[in-house]
């Protein structure tokens, strides 16, 4: 199984994205690995921090454990290729087990993932209360051989919700290194950077459009969709701030927010449908696996392409990030 990581590995602060996966308009609905691969170009030559494969923006729950790791070993050489052959790699995990969820990380961990990142198991939601989930992620933590980042998004898991008492006790663990939290708890930031370094355990924000009230109470960064199609501005928010470019970031922020407002409307059916228009690729790649229903509707297109489309101007106004 492989050796469990005895001491902290800090995830990694700034901007990390949940990268799209695209698939083929077919039967079979297989992965379109000549769009996976121009799409992971753009993303890694962008200068993000991070990539993370098989996210909610990713379709995780649609995917094999076998595709997961395929997209990982591509993420890692194309990486290598345009010379960033570290930059940070994340897995999302979906299993319903404490066992399965295990065997997903050692997977990652094999095909090149420097984390994993993990929902709280739900399909027996009703029997899912606070030890039990605090000893999911302990367990699992314990087998891992990479560092576990919580993933708390109770919309996708029947409501299950990872609080603060929860966050403080497996913060403690040596190998659970953060929280990402698309519950949109901005008070939860605070209490984590309250009680621990960054350097030991960290809370990242699960949507752009909150990134500096985030940073303003000690939280590291964001895991944001929005970076599929705007990473340079998402980057100028992070990097503005860490300049102490406080009113600058502000700005950039309430611009951003008006995007982002278009990808959670649309949902991710819409959120690949522009991105897919807007950067020029295939559009009979951009639906998601079924049952999830395709982005057709012409006036739901004209709304979010005219909602996120405002934000172009701006990313193509901005310079690369320098390496």
């Amino acid at each position: 199984m492989g050796s469990v990581p005895t001491a902290k590995k800090a995830y990694p602060p700034g901007i990390h994205v949940p990268c799209l996966t695209w698939f083929k308009n077919d039967a079979t609905q297989e992965l379109d690995w000549d769009l996976q691969k121009t799409h992971l170009e753009f993303l890694i030559s962008s200068g993000l921090d991070g990539i993370v494969i098989a996210g909610t923006n990713g379709e995780a729950v649609t995917l094999t454990t076998d595709e997961k790791a395929q997209l990982l070993r591509t993420t890692r050489q194309i990486a290598t290729q345009l010379g960033r052959p570290n930059v940070t790699v994340t897995m999302g995990c979906t299993g319903q087990c404490t066992r399965d969820v295990i065997r997903e990380t050692v997977a990652a961990k094999e095909a090149g993932a420097d984390y994993a990142l993990v929902l709280v198991p739900s399909y027996f939601h009703f029997a899912m209360n606070q030890d039990a989930i605090v000893g999911f992620f302990e367990e699992l933590a314990d087998a891992s051989p990479i560092p576990i980042l919580i993933y708390n998004f109770p919309n996708v898991v029947a409501g299950l919700d990872v609080n603060s008492e929860m966050l403080d006790t497996l913060a403690r663990h040596p190998n659970i290194v953060g929280v990402k939290l698309t519950c949109g708890g901005i008070a939860k930031v605070a209490r984590v950077a309250a009680s621990h370094r960054p350097e030991d355990f960290s809370a990242l924000a699960g949507q752009s459009d909150w990134l500096v009230p985030a940073l303003s109470v000690g939280g590291t960064g964001v895991i944001t969709g929005v970076a599929n199609l705007y990473p340079k501005a998402c980057l100028q928010i992070y990097d503005l701030w860490k300049k102490g470019d406080l009113q600058g970031a502000q700005a950039a922020q309430l611009e951003l927010a008006k995007a982002e407002w278009g990808f959670g409307k649309g949902g991710i059916n819409g959120t690949k449908w522009v991105v897919a228009k807007i950067r020029g690729y295939n559009l009979e790649s951009a639906h998601c696996r079924r049952p999830y229903p395709t982005f057709d509707d012409a006036g739901k297109q004209e709304w979010i392409l005219d909602v996120v489309g405002q934000l172009g101007k701006v990313e193509q106004s901005l310079a690369k990030r320098e390496s």
